[in-house]
């Protein structure tokens, strides 16, 4: 392509905007740019389900980013790993097919007035680009699937594969079984809209390797085509915004920085920004699009006053408890030695299977802090392993960690740029444990732990706490060692949430149109208006999904560049093996 005008710009090639890049380049008559900052997802570990460990904290797939020192977490920073690749954080994330609680879309629809993000409006699009391991080659299930599910489970069958995990350990069998000993029965399907439970993750993983957006739905069927173009290592600085015949302002373009130079390209339909949580309020922020205040401090001109862009942070807060055990085959012990560890390349190397092949986390559990809850509000992810923090050395005795997250937390952050310079990284404050109600959360969510750790199931391997510690016990004790031991699960959204016309945070309308400007859409989690219960990453491929439909059937102030509209029906290209 010679010139620099298109149709649809969309900014990142992560989760979102690598489905967004699919269905929109299906109209061949409409010229699809993708700019993404970060390279080709050509690096072998992100293939590779343990090589997050190389991918987190490298700056050829990670943004490097860092948290302000937290107060609720005693002052301590955070690594906040964001994807900066192809596929962006599908291609480091831990791989879990998670999409939340039937009442998490409920609630979207109830704040936005839309019903469209109601849950059995939503599972449609969930649907359309799973590929389920439950699902046989013409799309049919097993009947439980289908009562789970309802009679949109069958049909063809999509780009997004979702596995059963290729593995098991004795130490999390164990921990199941006490889990339900404490009450928490045992599941195996948390996405039914209820995931209340004990049981292994499902993965997105094909055969054994890391399926990412980029596999999925970029590679083979976007390359393909004519009317796609892609730049990689191209960050976009800035979006145009120009003043209209009719007074309305419209996003016109982006300028983009290249190896070459500031460059500016044109859309004549729409930008769509998929930069992700805290990028994407950085560019709108750095485009005049933001909290006045907050702009005119850092002498950017005001385009448009949107006190929510960068507000509204949320987070799930994971809670690291650690107990040694004796008798169970941990991967502590297993990878202690050159042997140990050349086993498991070999295993994997020959079957796909074993420790190379586990997602950060294995077992899952889903249960409530208080029984006089009406849903459950914990996430449990447990691992047969143990370490100081991420990307320190495992421990050397046997142990597992039982990792607890507050699902809905009340603490709210913030997401603001630090100057005009796009180079610089923005200040990230979630304000972690800052509410008294957070705070209970993860005293009731230690002693849980401690409850289910007691059952008889796991009294062969004799558990010990190694962290916290038992000699803390009350509320006031248990709040603080959570801020001490407390990290991310790396699951930011809300900071260009949706809302209604009358909300003053409210940055995008329930279509995820950015208010007053035309022309222009966030799609990425930070559109979120609530955190959803349970991983974020399939539930942005599920709103991206939800856009991509409106867009083609003319849905909001959608331009055309005098080619023909788009077809009736996008079709679905069988993604790469």
């Amino acid at each position: 392509m010679s010139d620099t005008t298109f149709d649809y710009i969309i900014i990142g090639g992560g989760t979102a905007g690598a489905l967004l890049c699919n269905r929109l380049s299906a109209d061949r008559s409409k010229r699809v740019l993708l700019i993404e900052a970060g390279r080709k997802d050509d690096y072998h570990w992100i293939h590779i389900p343990v090589g997050y460990l190389y991918c987190i904290g490298n700056p050829r797939t990670d943004w490097l980013y860092q948290t302000e020192a937290e107060a609720g977490l005693n002052g301590r920073s955070l690594r906040y790993p964001r994807g900066k690749t192809l596929g962006g954080c599908s291609s480091i994330n831990g791989m879990i097919y998670m999409r939340g609680q039937a009442r998490d879309y409920d609630q979207w629809a109830d704040i936005t007035g839309d019903t469209a993000w109601r849950w059995d409006n939503c599972l449609p699009n969930f649907m359309r680009h799973e590929d389920h391991w439950r699902l046989d080659a013409g799309g049919n299930a097993d009947a439980r699937f289908k009562g789970l599910h309802g009679n949109k489970a069958t049909g063809s069958t999509g780009e997004w594969r979702v596995e059963k995990q290729r593995l098991r350990w004795d130490i999390l069998d164990a921990f199941s079984q006490a889990a339900q000993q404490a009450g928490i029965p045992a599941s195996d399907d948390f996405n039914g809209g209820d995931n209340e439970g004990v049981g292994y993750f499902e993965v997105n993983q094909k055969a054994g390797w890391r399926w990412n957006t980029a596999k999925a739905f970029l590679r083979p069927a976007c390359y393909g085509r004519a009317n796609f173009e892609m730049w990689t290592m191209a960050q976009a600085t800035k979006l145009i915004v120009e003043t209209q015949p009719d007074g309305r302002r419209r996003c016109t373009g982006v300028e983009v920085a290249t190896g070459d130079g500031i460059e500016t390209v044109h859309a004549t339909a729409e930008v769509l920004v998929c930069a992700g949580a805290i990028n994407s309020p950085q560019l709108l922020q750095l485009s005049g699009i933001g909290p006045a205040a907050l702009l005119q401090r850092h002498g950017i001109p005001v385009v448009q006053d949107l006190p929510g862009v960068g507000a509204n942070l949320q987070d799930h807060l994971q809670i690291r408890t650690v107990f040694k055990v004796q008798g169970a085959p941990t991967l502590n012990v297993l990878a202690s030695s050159l042997l140990g560890k050349a086993r498991i390349g070999m295993e994997y190397a020959l079957k796909r299977t074993g420790p190379m092949s586990m997602a950060p986390s294995q077992l899952g559990a889903f249960t409530r802090s208080r029984p006089d809850l009406p849903h459950p509000n914990l996430e449990y992810h447990v691992q047969p392993l143990s370490l100081d923090a991420f990307g320190e050395p495992l421990h050397a005795f046997p142990a597992f960690t039982a990792s607890v997250c507050n699902l809905n937390p009340t603490s709210r952050g913030t997401v603001q740029i630090r100057s005009a310079d796009f180079r610089q990284a923005p200040a990230i404050a979630p304000n972690y444990l800052s509410t008294e109600e957070d705070r209970q959360v993860a005293a009731d969510s230690l002693r849980l732990t401690r409850r289910i750790v007691a059952q008889p199931a796991l009294a062969r391997y004799a558990p010990e706490e190694f962290k916290p510690g038992v000699q803390f016990q009350t509320d006031e004790e248990l709040a603080r060692l959570a801020g001490d031991i407390a990290t991310t699960i790396f699951h930011p959204v809300g900071t260009t949430r949706m809302g209604r016309a009358d909300d003053p945070l409210a940055v995008l309308d329930s279509q995820l149109r950015v208010r007053g400007i035309d022309g222009l859409r966030v799609v990425d989690a930070g559109a979120m208006p609530t955190i959803t219960s349970g991983n974020t990453n399939s539930p942005t491929l599920m709103m991206a999904e939800k856009v991509a439909e409106w867009i083609r059937k003319g849905q909001g102030p959608v331009a055309t560049s005098g080619a023909r509209q788009a077809s009736a029906e996008l079709p679905r290209v069988p993604a790469e093996a």
